[in-house]
């Protein structure tokens, strides 16, 4: 038998439970940060949540209580399932359960009269249901209605009569989802400026981190930093589908279309917050890199990573109070102006730094509106 190895002992066990100890303090961090991530969108979708529950209500009283339809169980379900917890694509969804309800109703109808109910019916009726509506329409939600309608009328009503009245159910449905679709609140057209506030914030943030560690140079502040800057995906993804919400509330609700151009304004900001974002993610792993190589970034560097931090909070507060940020545009011309006169390194990561910088600026310049061409142009060359 080989004896145990020294590298078992007691010090090993220390080392592993030092190394240990930061996993379980970032496990821990990541689980507190997914719970108020959680909460924050339980709270964003409390709105759509509260308006499928009511609209549901609405759908079975009319069905029921005014038309006097014995549990008209479809119509709640066609409501909720039309207006979903997204404001996009509502119209759509309610046209697709509606004439998907319809198709399989019908199909579902005929062929039970004819051929009865039973396993090998189901099969052809289903098939048949999900086939005519494939001709008529591509749309997902379209078909699968088509079919579970045809399922419904074959297997729980074996009447015409019956058959005729879960239609109707389903209009029903569909007519209040229609109607409470209109009925939007201001929340999601404040969400994407919201958004994209919090993604320009989240880069001055980045920035001054990246400044903290040209200046000290500490490796592991710089590694965290870069770890920080790589999670910043989910923000993107956010921006985007906040985008996408608002102008789907513009397009389909008529109280809303007087905000169509400010909305799409904003829509328009997320490819140059992309490249910003895009662009501050590679400045900080260059600053990472420059600290774990021990290479030297001049400060003045910085402190134009320091003015363009500042330019970042101020576009973040411009857009807070509903406003295009062209305030901020002289400020951010003046840093690419810098940049061609700052003093130069033969190192590669400074030459990193300094490039990105100067993207940087012509990223949060097409932010401001600027056209993204005009913004480039506004950065002097380099020195040869």
């Amino acid at each position: 038998m080989e004896p145990p190895s020294r590298s078992s002992g007691p010090r090993q066990h220390l080392t592993r439970g030092a190394a240990a100890a930061p996993q379980f303090g970032l496990a821990v961090a990541r689980s507190r940060t997914s719970l108020r991530a959680r909460r924050a969108r339980l709270r964003a979708k409390s709105f759509q949540i509260a308006q499928c529950a009511v609209a549901a209500g609405v759908a079975w009283v009319i069905a029921s209580d005014v038309l006097g339809h014995q549990t008209p169980f479809f119509a709640p379900i066609a409501a909720v399932v039309s207006l979903g917890t997204s404001y996009g694509q509502r119209l759509r969804r309610v046209a697709e359960v509606t004439v998907g309800v319809a198709i399989g109703v019908f199909v579902g109808d005929l062929l039970t009269h004819w051929l009865g109910s039973g396993g090998w019916q189901i099969t052809l009726i289903v098939s048949l249901a999900m086939s005519t509506a494939l001709l008529l329409g591509q749309g997902v939600l379209f078909v699968n209605q088509a079919a579970v309608q045809a399922i419904v009328v074959s297997t729980l009503v074996p009447s015409s009569g019956a058959a005729f009245i879960r239609w109707t159910d389903a209009l029903i449905g569909g007519a209040v989802a229609l109607v409470a679709a209109a009925v939007v609140p201001r929340a999601p057209l404040r969400r994407p400026r919201e958004q994209a506030g919090v993604v320009v914030r989240k880069i001055a943030v980045l920035l001054r981190a990246a400044a903290a560690s040209i200046g000290d140079g500490d490796v592991q502040r710089a590694l965290g930093v870069l770890r920080d800057a790589r999670t910043t995906d989910e923000l993107l993804v956010e921006l985007r589908a906040a985008a996408d919400e608002g102008l789907s509330v513009v397009r389909s609700s008529p109280f809303r279309r007087r905000h169509r151009g400010r909305v799409r304004a904003m829509a328009e900001l997320v490819e140059p917050l992309d490249f910003a974002l895009r662009n501050t993610r590679v400045l900080v792993r260059r600053v990472a890199v420059a600290a774990y190589r021990g290479e030297s970034i001049p400060p003045s560097y910085a402190a134009l990573l320091e003015e363009l931090a500042d330019c970042a909070d101020a576009i973040a507060d411009e857009l807070g109070a509903g406003r295009a940020a062209t305030a901020v545009r002289d400020r951010l011309v003046a840093v690419g102006r810098a940049t061609a006169r700052v003093e130069r390194s033969r190192g590669l990561s400074s030459e990193v730094v300094l490039a990105q910088i100067r993207s940087l600026v012509a990223d949060l310049l097409a932010v401001t509106g600027m056209d993204s061409l005009a913004a480039v142009d506004q950065i002097p060359p380099l020195a040869g």
